[in-house]
C-alpha cells in the first residue's frame, strides 16, 4: 500500500473542496474546506523530496492549467494530471511533464463507456500513461461510475468483472467513493472490499473519507493490502486535524510495497 499525495485546483489555487458540491451551475453550493497560500509547485516540490510518486495534478474546472503546468514542471514524470483531459489536449499535458493523465468524462457517452474514445486514447498516448477514473456513487444496487464534475450517472456498474476488463486498457485506477469524498467522515468500507476483490495487477487508488491513520490501516487491511490511499482534507497541510503530512509519510514508508 502506497500513500498517493494530492494537489486539488480551483480557480488556480491548491484547495480542498467537497466534490460532490461541484457543480457546472450553482456555485453558491459549493462547499470549500481549505484554500492554501502556498503554490502548486510548493507542494510538487514537497512530494517529490519525500519520493512519494504517482499523485495526482486535479484541475477542478477552468483557470488551473497554469497552476496545473507548475505542478508538473516542479516535479517532471512524478505527478498525474486530471480534470478536463481529453484526445485532443492529453499529449500536450504528458509533454509539460504528467507522467499519466487521469480520464473518465472523456471516455463516455450518454452514459455508456466510449469503446472507441478510450482505444483512440490508447493508441495514442499508449495506455502505459493512461489512468481511468472510476470515482462512483451508491444506487440502487451498486456502485455506479459518475461522470461531469461527478454530477451525472452512467450505467457502468464497479465490479471485479469490469476492473479486470478494463486493466487491458490502462495502466491505473483512480477511484473516488464520492459519498464521502471530502467529508472526513471515514472511509466507504463496501466500496473498499468490492475493490480488493478484483484480481488485477494494475495499482488501484482508494480515495474518500479518510479521516485519520486509522483509516489508512482500515484501507490496508480491508484492502488486502492491494489498494494505494489518497488522504486530503484530513492532512495538516490542508487544514486538516486529523492526521499530520509527516505520519502518513512515515506510514507509507513501512507500508508501501
Amino acid at each position: 500500500m502506497r500513500f498517493r499525495p494530492c494537489i486539488d485546483l480551483h480557480s488556480g489555487k491548491v484547495k480542498q473542496i467537497v466534490g460532490s458540491t461541484l457543480s457546472d451551475s450553482d456555485s453558491a453550493n459549493l462547499r470549500t474546506n481549505f484554500s492554501s497560500q502556498f503554490s502548486s509547485a510548493h507542494y510538487a516540490q514537497m512530494y517529490r523530496e519525500d519520493n512519494l510518486p504517482g499523485g495526482h495534478v486535479i484541475m477542478l474546472g477552468p483557470g488551473n492549467e497554469e497552476a496545473a503546468t507548475e505542478a508538473l514542471q516542479a516535479w517532471p514524470d512524478g505527478l498525474q494530471i486530471g480534470g478536463g483531459i481529453t484526445a485532443e489536449n492529453a499529449e500536450a499535458w504528458l509533454e509539460r511533464g504528467a507522467s499519466h493523465v487521469i480520464v473518465t468524462s472523456h471516455v463516455f457517452h450518454d452514459g455508456q463507456l466510449d469503446g472507441e474514445r478510450l482505444d483512440k486514447l490508447c493508441q495514442l498516448i499508449g495506455k502505459e500513461h493512461l489512468v481511468l477514473d472510476l470515482s462512483c456513487r451508491w444506487k440502487d444496487d451498486g456502485y455506479y461510475v459518475v461522470t461531469d464534475r461527478w454530477q451525472k450517472f452512467t450505467n457502468l456498474k464497479i465490479s471485479s468483472q469490469l476492473l479486470e476488463q478494463l486493466e487491458q486498457r490502462c495502466d491505473e485506477f483512480l477511484i473516488h467513493a464520492v459519498d464521502v469524498e471530502g467529508k472526513c467522515m471515514g472511509v466507504d468500507e463496501r466500496l473498499i472490499a468490492l475493490l480488493a476483490a478484483a484480481e488485477i495487477s494494475k495499482p488501484v487508488t482508494y480515495a474518500g473519507g479518510v479521516t485519520n491513520l486509522k483509516d489508512l490501516e482500515l484501507i490496508n487491511k480491508a484492502g488486502k493490502s492491494r489498494l494505494d490511499a489518497t488522504v486530503g482534507s484530513a492532512l495538516d497541510i490542508f487544514g486538516g486535524t486529523g492526521c499530520t503530512y509527516q505520519e502518513v509519510v512515515e506510514f507509507h514508508k513501512n507500508h508501501a510495497c
